[in-house]
């Protein structure tokens, strides 16, 4: 299982760390690279291409702003890319949400919430469990956790206010 994040700048790191960690926690192999797609083309040509050709099964790309990177990934690609609109100074995320959810038809990017890491990992471990079985089980066993979980928490707030 082998999973690549690409950050469209350094700053980017605190906010898909969370989403990092998830996929590592599962087992996931992670590629990580701070790849603008404006600053660093070539390289991240080159990056894409080894994704395509070392077992990589999706692509996570975080980007703010203009927030070209998923869509230029996903140009170059037939994986699946998520793109995680990220924060920036102004217009608090919406531009780079915006300019993620409006690619062209036949270049897909799967989307998540502004600075949504932990999502984009969950979906990315979704769709690694088509092709391995042994992960689809551990996220069964997780969604039974979180159902317990959340029901255990209901118990309590329905005995307190009895």
């Amino acid at each position: 299982m082998k999973a690549a994040v690409i950050m469209g700048s350094a700053s980017d790191e605190a906010k898909v760390e969370k989403g990092i960690a998830i996929l590592k926690e599962y087992g996931v192999d992670v590629e990580v690279r701070a790849l603008s797609a404006h600053r660093a083309h070539r390289a991240l040509s080159e990056f894409v291409e080894e994704c395509n050709n070392n077992g990589t099964d999706v692509i996570l790309t975080a980007a703010g702003m203009a927030a070209a990177l998923p869509g230029v990934v996903a140009s170059m690609t037939v994986l699946p890319v998520i793109g995680i609109p990220i924060k920036g100074a102004s217009l608090d995320g919406m531009d780079a949400l915006l300019s993620i959810v409006q690619m062209p038809s036949g270049i897909p990017v799967a989307t998540v919430a502004i600075d949504g890491a932990k999502n984009a990992a969950w979906l990315a471990l979704e769709i690694m469990a088509i092709k391995y079985p042994e992960l689809s089980e551990k996220l069964k066993n997780n969604r039974q956790a979180m159902e317990k979980a959340c029901l255990d928490t209901n118990n309590e707030i329905s005995e307190k206010y009895r």
